[in-house]
């Protein structure tokens, strides 16, 4: 034996060198990188771009002009189109977040292939699979933890698969259900894209995210929530079907009758982790008449004050908002101010406004308190709400637009999201805020627990994200994804955050500050731990919490974590796909390429 072993030609020589190359990056160690013998050949790479047609692009990074000469044409460029989401979302090197301080800066894979249907994700999954490379998904690219990108990775773009289309009679594969409206989009498809053709088009509605620009597989894999999530639940809970394709190669259906433990992990058990969803069917429902918002600033003269306004309106929440109709957010600011951002749904401008008139009454009872911008309450047809051209019409300067010549005049995302475009996170942390606060003997705890936080940053409360007063349906829907069952019984979910615009390392005159992101994160941690005080086991959302996350695994996903965890050895063993804090990442090295 040891005599016939001797004749391999082992060593840096021949066959061997390779095939010693690819033993020493074997699943079990490590992920192969493009300076290493065992990356994959030209004619490798040349046979996966036959087998997508293609559609195998090398991928440039945009930034690096920037690196070399802020004064390069290419460099001005990119200034120029940088706040643009859909400048970022066209650019396979691109992300919407640019980085976060001390954690993570956007760096372009090797390749992408710009995936046109699931034959084609199944070969790129296969090639990284065999060639063991990291394998990186990207469709809307808005992931503040930077999962959708990696240096030295192969990408799989899904940002050409973006067709949404109805059907008036679904039945999900394999099941005995009642026919159903539903609409299917493709894993590339924005929210815009999806709303479009589902409510201005159709006058139907499909529970989606607020930010246009959000990629629907992503949201819906993450748990997802929209301005009216009150209402309507999660957009996880939506998902009737999903195509997949999973470590093996394999396209999967995936629904409540036809591989449902995937099913279960797709919605809410974060993306890019079980499989690459090549296409989604999601609920269409009945379409309400109106919808609405409540926008205007409080300012109070003094931090006593503050601390009154605050409680008071705690109170006036509980009593007049806690209900289905009434979503997004209210921010208790540093500046002592009030700012409520709140939308409605199912009102009328009449019902909105006498909703309001307490509050409003009791605020201008006192000269402690200034009202700095007229509040604006009312409604509008809930058909047009992502209607471009009526928007226009009716003088709702709500849009940005998509300046780029050719550009369509649908490509628009709200001014409220534009400082999240190419920004770069100092801080980010989430809580769920349990229902119990608002009961009479809690009503003070809460106030003076806000208060407290917000001497060290803004504390955003999205009301939309809490489902307690949700209707049945919606709380059994949420109960069956894999969300933390905390979402259930939360009023809402507390965000503090802090950034700074577009930045990266090496940029002359644009590099992130660090140091004052240093100190902006420890003032998040500061103000969130206020909150935790009163709500000490709430867990988070794992699409807005914090890249540092603390027992990440029962923050996002509470008792549901075990079950995922089997659900990722049954479809990918090997950990194919690896995202920060996601499920089955505690076996890799941070940057996902070392087993542990």
């Amino acid at each position: 034996m040891s005599g016939s072993a001797s004749l391999l030609p082992l060593g840096p020589r021949g066959l061997s060198a390779k095939l010693s190359a690819r033993l020493l990056a074997n699943p079990a160690t490590r992920r192969v990188r493009p300076s290493e013998a065992a990356w994959p050949s030209k004619t490798e790479w040349k046979r996966l771009n036959d087998e997508v047609g293609g559609n195998l692009i090398p991928v440039d990074f945009p930034i690096q002009p920037c690196i070399s000469s802020v004064e390069s044409t290419d460099c001005k460029t990119l200034f120029a189109n940088v706040k643009n989401p859909y400048y970022i979302g066209d650019t396979p090197g691109m992300t919407q977040t640019l980085g976060w301080v001390d954690a993570w800066s956007t760096k372009p894979s090797v390749y992408a292939i710009a995936a046109r249907n699931a034959g084609d994700i199944g070969a790129g999954v296969n090639f990284a699979r065999e060639h063991n490379l990291r394998l990186v998904v990207k469709g809307g690219a808005h992931s503040y933890q930077g999962t959708s990108n990696a240096p030295d990775s192969l990408l799989i773009w899904t940002r050409h698969m973006h067709d949404v289309s109805l059907q008036d009679s679904f039945v999900p594969q394999g099941c005995a259900a009642t026919p159903q409206r539903a609409a299917t989009a493709g894993s590339g498809a924005i929210w815009f894209q999806a709303y479009d053709a589902v409510t201005t088009k159709a006058g139907g509605y499909v529970q989606g995210g607020g930010c246009t620009t959000v990629g629907v597989a992503g949201l819906i894999q993450s748990g997802g929530f929209g301005s009216f999530s009150k209402h309507y639940g999660m957009a996880a809970a939506g998902l009737l079907e999903a195509e997949v394709v999973t470590a093996d190669g394999k396209v999967l259906i995936a629904n409540a009758c036809t591989n449902p433990d995937l099913f279960w992990a797709l919605k809410g058990g974060g993306g890019g982790t079980f499989g690459v969803v090549s296409r989604l069917t999601l609920r269409v429902r009945d379409l309400p008449e109106f919808a609405g918002g409540a926008n205007f600033k409080v300012k109070a003269s003094s931090d006593d004050a503050f601390r009154r306004l605050i409680r008071q309106f705690v109170g006036f929440y509980r009593d007049a908002l806690f209900n289905d109709h009434w979503g997004e957010s209210v921010n208790i600011a540093t500046e002592n101010e009030l700012k409520i951002e709140m939308v409605h749904i199912g009102l009328d401008t009449e019902q909105s406004r006498k909703i309001w008139k307490p509050f409003l009454d009791w605020v201008g009872q006192s000269s402690a308190y200034t009202i700095e911008s007229e509040p604006e309450i009312g409604s509008m047809p809930l058909r047009h709400w992502w209607d471009v051209d009526w928007r226009k019409d009716h003088h709702h300067d709500v849009f940005k637009s998509d300046a780029r010549t050719n550009a369509s005049t649908e490509n628009v995302w709200w001014k409220g999201d534009a400082g999240q475009v190419a920004w770069v996170v100092w801080g980010l942390e989430s809580l769920w805020m349990p229902a119990t606060l608002l009961q009479d003997d809690m009503q003070e705890k809460l106030a003076n627990a806000l208060f407290a936080a917000s001497r060290f940053s803004g504390v955003g409360l999205h009301f939309n994200k809490g489902l307690a007063e949700a209707p049945a349906d919606a709380i059994e829907g949420a109960r069956d994804t894999a969300m933390n069952p905390a979402v259930c019984s939360a009023l809402a979910l507390a965000i503090v955050a802090d950034g700074e615009g577009p930045a990266y390392p090496g940029v002359a005159g644009h590099e992130p500050d660090v140091a004052s992101g240093r100190k902006a994160a420890d003032n998040v941690h500061r103000c969130m731990n206020e909150l935790r005080k009163v709500s000490p086991d709430g867990g988070a959302y794992v699409s807005e919490s914090n890249f540092f996350e603390s027992d990440f695994q029962h923050s996002y996903w509470g008792a549901n974590h075990a079950r995922l965890v089997e659900i990722k050895k049954k479809y990918d063993p090997d950990g194919l796909f690896f995202v920060h804090n996601g499920i089955g990442s505690e076996r890799w090295s941070p940057d996902g390429f070392t087993r542990l």
